[in-house]
């Protein structure tokens, strides 16, 4: 694959990739997104997402140059650019030197009734969402199912903090999010921070479940609420009045998959 040479920080696709880096609009508007490092463009390569561009600085093709012949083949084109240039679009403090940009993977929207899933509504959080990713896959979780308005699954922070997760398991958004729990066909479980609710260990998953995970400061909307099956709590006995969402959703899937 041959590697074309850009230049100028004002070249049109430099311009893109700093956009797709920043905002989550962009990434919409342009159905792309961007997976920066050697390990996330190795996770994506394996789990079948094909590269639209590759661009590599000049040390890291040299650096690096089995990984990027790899991912040159897994590429419709390539660029190299200067180490400077790459360094002013890229996320991280100590830039390896490779971009792939890819195409969003099409929303999945079906679901296993006999499965168990863990779904998000408003989280904010990129970390929260890797890390509940990363709980869910090493927990054997069917899916992961996200509100539209919940942090961008393909914004570098989440995929950083995910580290390939998002990338391997069936992710579905919701738009309606609370209608379309209603109507998922899996019994539906709101996690709240409430001493009446029904304790999360005398639930029983099996047949189909959804376990739903709130916002860190407002929780589960009162739309949700109202179309779910059950309130369910985590009950505490120390001082402590709530979790974090990646913890009490950790704790969460841990009960439901056992």
């Amino acid at each position: 694959m041959d590697f074309k040479a850009i230049s100028s920080k004002d070249n049109s696709l430099i311009k893109l990739v700093s956009a797709l880096q920043k905002s989550a609009k962009s990434r919409r508007e342009n159905g792309l997104f961007v997976l920066e490092g050697l390990r996330i463009c190795d996770d994506a390569s394996i789990n079948g997402i094909q590269f639209d561009k590759l661009i590599v600085s000049e040390s890291a093709k040299i650096k690096y140059e089995n990984e990027v012949e790899k991912f040159a083949e897994n590429s419709k084109e390539c660029f190299t650019i200067p180490d400077s240039i790459f360094k002013k679009i890229s996320d991280t403090q100590s830039p390896q030197g490779i971009i792939a940009v890819a195409k969003i993977p099409a929303n999945n929207t079906e679901i296993d009734l006999n499965g168990r899933y863990i779904a998000l509504e408003n989280l904010s959080d990129p970390s929260n969402l890797g890390a509940v990713s990363r709980t869910a896959e090493a927990l054997g979780v069917s899916g992961i199912i996200i509100s539209d308005n919940s942090c961008d699954p393909y914004s570098p922070k989440v995929l950083r903090a995910s580290m390939g997760t998002l990338l391997r398991m069936p992710v579905i958004i919701f738009t309606d999010f609370a209608n379309e729990i209603k109507n998922s066909g899996l019994k539906s479980y709101a996690c709240v921070v409430d001493r009446d609710a029904k304790s999360i260990s005398q639930i029983d998953f099996t047949n189909g479940s959804v376990l739903i995970i709130g916002n860190e400061a407002n929780g589960i909307t009162n739309a949700t609420k109202s179309v779910s099956n059950a309130l369910i709590t985590i009950k505490m006995s120390g001082k402590a009045e709530s979790l974090n969402a990646a913890i009490a959703a950790s704790i969460a899937m841990w009960e439901m998959m056992k």
